[in-house]
């Protein structure tokens, strides 16, 4: 008799790295699935459901479906893809600087220089003696 491919092994997989390379490019652009990526979680435990189902297969029945090797391989790959998944958006995101040194409202900013619109080099000093004041505006480097 002749074995069958192990679909659900592969299908598995597949969720698998749709879940690790579908969210910083599509799920980071709303903010319901970019606070918590639970689109994502959802994937990589169907995706791990569908493999498990696979490997269950494979062992129990090796005559007639393929996978005992590759599906254990395969596993092996997907669980280490969650821990960097969940590493990565649970922890090494999370590490930004702590805002000890960050200026607080009315205190007074450091002098700097910087290139005016005109290309010109325009010193906050100088705009301060010119002016009542200067209002800076400080765009947020981390979402």
């Amino acid at each position: 008799m002749r074995r069958r491919w192990n679909l659900r092994i592969w299908a598995g997989f597949a969720l698998v790295l749709l879940a690790l390379v579908s969210y910083l490019p599509l799920f980071t652009l709303f903010p319901i699935t970019r606070d918590f990526p639970w689109v994502n979680l959802l994937l990589f435990g169907a995706g791990i459901c569908l493999l498990a189902l696979g490997l269950k297969r494979a062992f129990r029945e090796p005559t007639l479906y393929r996978g005992k090797i590759a599906g254990s391989i395969l596993a092996a790959l997907s669980l280490a893809m969650l821990g960097l998944f969940c590493f990565g958006v649970f922890f090494a995101s999370k590490n930004v600087p702590a805002p000890d040194t960050a200026l607080r409202v009315g205190q007074t900013a450091p002098d700097f220089t910087l290139a005016g619109t005109e290309g010109n080099p325009a010193a906050l000093s100088a705009l301060l003696k010119q002016n009542r004041g200067v209002l800076l505006i400080f765009y947020r480097g981390y979402w």
